[in-house]
């Protein structure tokens, strides 16, 4: 039967590894915030850095339209969309309230310039015309099922969706992990998309000269804040799911349920500073690299390399005493036979504080079946295993 083996790296042949290892240490001061809930991750080595109430189910308020432009860019990117598409506006569109382009039914509206205007203008009514558009029964309802269903496929697990815009509504539900997941999604899925929002004004048509301007706070103050959506509603409170790049490496967080604009401008900056200057990227192992050797049944050969699939990096405190810790884990032993490339294990990567990382790790080589004096040992060696811990301990 297959056993779990765990093997730290100091005596696997890892110890340049673990000697570099043992210089780092534990992680700086947690961060605190004043937000009702958040997530901080480090997108570059899919390091969640902080979490608070992540997996609450709140009221995303404006944030929850990230998922409508998902949706968006589905579409466009799949030849059922086009940017230069007009699209009409209907009076259930028209009539909604708040963060608006002032569209009414006369109006028929590019795709790109209704994008532009969810993003800078946090339109509640652009949001409801691409979601008409898009919807099976052409109904916005129609399309906050299609929401929740497409949000599954993509790793959102709890949030569901009732409308497009997160105008207040029972049963509009969204975690600050699933928009963090959801921000990643953008920024990963569609690069050619996720520049548009940086943008930090849209004038559309004249109307609205008092909302042209991008309500993300950090847009502007040359920390690499180059996304995503604000929100806020009375019940929501004020909320930011962000995005900083800086030398290379991302940081997204999802803040919500702070108090005041400034609080939430604050709170942001104050979120980017942390997550970059606490924290440095190490590596370790470079990809192509053997770290260590797993045991092999019935194959011709008794071992067989297990190699990093990419660079051995982990995010680490920036201050440190204690150590960052590496193992081995694999269900073995290995059966063969193995092909070279094949997954067979994973390297974790523990940092005090922080969530492990896990990196894939692959067969070396091709080992093939041992001929029949291996086999007949190998049988042999069983058997005497199975004795040796029968019920009574006989053998």
């Amino acid at each position: 039967m297959l056993m779990q083996f765990r093997a730290n790296l100091r005596h696997l042949g890892f110890g340049v590894l673990w000697a570099a290892a043992c210089l780092i240490g534990a992680p700086s001061q947690a961060f605190e915030t004043r937000a009702r809930a958040a997530v901080i991750y480090d997108q570059s080595t899919s390091t969640v850095l902080m979490e608070k109430d992540a997996d609450r189910l709140l009221p995303p308020a404006s944030m929850s339209k990230l998922m409508t432009l998902y949706m968006a860019f589905d579409f466009i990117k799949s030849g059922q969309l086009r940017l230069d598409e007009k699209l009409p506006v209907s009076e259930h569109a028209a009539a909604y309230g708040g963060s608006t382009m002032f569209l009414d039914t006369t109006d028929r509206v590019s795709v790109e310039d209704l994008l532009m205007g969810i993003i800078v203008l946090s339109g509640n009514d652009a949001c409801a015309v691409i979601a008409e558009a898009l919807s099976p029964d052409g109904t916005e309802a129609g399309f906050a099922k299609l929401m929740t269903q497409r949000a599954r496929q993509i790793g959102l697990t709890k949030s569901t969706f009732v409308n497009s815009n997160g105008w207040p509504a029972a049963g509009h539900l969204m975690t600050m992990r699933d928009l963090a997941t959801l921000a990643d999604r953008l920024i990963t899925d569609f690069p050619e998309f996720y520049p548009m929002f940086s943008a930090r004004e849209f004038k559309f048509d004249g109307r609205a000269p008092a909302n042209t301007r991008n309500r993300n706070p950090l847009l502007g103050l040359d920390i690499g804040a180059d996304g995503l959506k604000t929100g806020h509603t009375q019940e929501a409170g004020y909320g930011l799911v962000g995005s900083a790049l800086q030398d290379g490496r991302r940081v997204i967080f999802v803040l919500s349920g702070l108090d005041t604009m400034q609080q939430r401008a604050d709170e942001s900056e104050a979120v980017v500073n942390w997550a970059f200057r606490q924290f440095a990227v190490k590596t370790y192992g470079s990809a192509g690299d053997v770290i260590a050797q797993a045991p092999v049944w019935n194959g011709a050969s008794k071992t067989v390399g297990l190699r990093l699939t990419q660079d051995a990096s982990a995010l680490v405190p920036i201050l440190s005493e204690n150590g960052v810790t590496f193992s081995v884990e694999y269900d073995g032993p290995l059966a063969a036979p193995l092909e070279q490339g094949r997954e067979v294990a994973q390297l974790i990567i523990t940092v005090d504080g922080l969530a492990p990382r896990s990196i894939p790790l692959v067969a070396d080589q091709t080992v093939e079946m041992g001929g029949v004096i291996t086999r007949l040992t190998t049988a042999a060696k069983s058997l005497i295993q199975t004795l040796g811990t029968g019920p009574e301990g006989a053998f």
